[in-house]
């Protein structure tokens, strides 16, 4: 992974914790309901945008040096890969 996309993904990895502690404050405290939905939505969002961000830098970086090595073994391969992620994916 790239240093600058790393950093990145700590930032917002971190801000996500906060937010995950916060619910748990919430709950504890027994917030509204609706208000403990709304931040857990938050919350997915933002895992969502750190996962964007991988899956950005994976493409730019390992899937496009398959492509270019010319190793069609390893091209299937992380193509392979990069389909089941998608897959899996909750949106």
């Amino acid at each position: 992974m790239r240093k600058d996309i790393k950093a990145s993904c700590q930032k917002r990895l971190s801000r996500i914790e906060g937010q995950v502690r916060g619910l748990s404050r919430m709950v504890d405290e027994d917030r509204y309901c609706i208000d403990i939905v709304t931040q857990i939505s938050a919350v997915r969002a933002a895992l969502r945008r750190v996962e964007e961000e991988v899956l950005r830098d994976h493409v730019a970086h390992c899937v496009e040096h398959a492509i270019t090595s010319g190793n069609k073994a390893d091209q299937r391969e992380k193509i392979a890969e990069l389909m089941d992620v998608i897959g899996r994916s909750d949106r």
